[in-house]
């Protein structure tokens, strides 16, 4: 394909931020993240609060674009992060990605069904990190939004293809009890999901949405179901 580099969707200013090496955020993949302005949740525990709350970025696509071409042979893969990435169109510059050699991994709440399904029948994806926010009783409260049934149908389309992708949830126990990721796991595993199940640590980096704090219930992993290979970051 051939990549017009006078798009007007490859030319605004939608990249917030570029972390230009990671080790971690890619499985056995040395990356760089692409941090895109702007969310649709407001996630209480969120610490990406300017990027969610940005109306526009520092760089535009065609400038990650010139970055990337200085890494070619140095790294394998993009991340595609936010905020939430899927809000910009991300067709035309995966491809141009895709062109450069390097794999993409997406970040995503998957409540942009329509744009995740696209990506995946491009064959633009190599990896994805679904984000399961809460369970449907709690989503909202979590995640300030009403979109469970999208994300719910990207749930379903991502354990249907064969593309590789994890679920992950964000613990922070005052929000989340022992009885919710336990629901999260039964829900996952009816799906029929059967890749690792990861759960992150709420990270309290003093700036949050919500101005939360470290948490004060205790969560007790003893009684998590065992249905999935859960794996603690």
């Amino acid at each position: 394909m051939n990549i017009n580099r006078e798009s007007n969707s490859l030319n605004t200013r939608t990249v917030y931020d570029i972390t230009k090496f990671t080790h971690v955020d890619y499985p056995d993949h040395l990356a760089c993240i692409i941090w895109l302005s702007g969310c649709n949740m407001r996630c209480d525990y969120c610490y990406n609060k300017d990027i969610v709350f940005a109306k526009e970025g520092s760089h535009t696509f065609v400038d990650v674009l010139e970055f990337l071409k200085t890494r070619v042979g140095l790294l394998e893969a993009v991340v595609l992060s936010g905020g939430e990435a899927t809000m910009h169109n991300l067709v035309e510059f995966s491809y141009a990605i895709k062109e450069l050699g390097f794999k993409i991994k997406l970040d995503t709440n998957g409540t942009n069904f329509t744009q995740v399904k696209k990506l995946i029948e491009l064959d633009l994806l190599d990896f994805v990190a679904l984000d399961y926010k809460a369970p449907k009783e709690k989503f909202t409260q979590i995640t300030h939004s009403n979109k469970y049934e999208e994300f719910s149908k990207t749930l379903d389309f991502l354990i249907e293809s064969n593309t590789a992708f994890e679920a992950r949830t964000t613990l922070h126990s005052d929000l989340l009890s022992t009885e919710d990721i336990n629901s999260i796991i039964k829900d996952l595993k009816r799906r029929g999901y059967k890749n690792n199940y990861y759960i992150q640590s709420f990270l309290d980096t003093k700036i949050n949405i919500a101005n939360l704090k470290a948490p004060t219930s205790t969560f007790d992993k003893s009684i998590l179901l065992d249905e999935l290979n859960i794996i603690w970051r």
